[in-house]
């Protein structure tokens, strides 16, 4: 008889730092998506539509950059120039 605990059979297994892993689990969880970390050391996330997929890229991100990164990112978003129709 197996005595070690069956992985999860659904998801898609997400590449992170072993290290990573839990403080991207907990956040994904804080944002209402179904995550597991099983004991093979592996992420395993279900994406079921878009908005789900953007949320997880973008917390894997914030774990997976360096700070220098994430600061070089959010200056181009700041010299980037969209006008905003519904305000218009």
């Amino acid at each position: 008889m197996n005595q070690f605990p069956l992985l999860p059979i659904w998801g898609q297994t997400v590449s992170v730092r072993r290290c990573d892993r839990w403080s991207i689990h907990r956040r994904l969880q804080e944002l209402n998506i179904p995550c597991a970390c099983p004991a093979d050391g592996t992420l395993r996330v279900e994406v079921n539509h878009v908005l789900a997929l953007l949320l997880v890229r973008s917390a894997v991100r914030q774990f997976s950059t360096s700070r220098q990164e994430g600061v070089d990112w959010l200056e181009r978003c700041w010299q980037t120039r969209e006008v905003c129709v519904a305000n218009s």
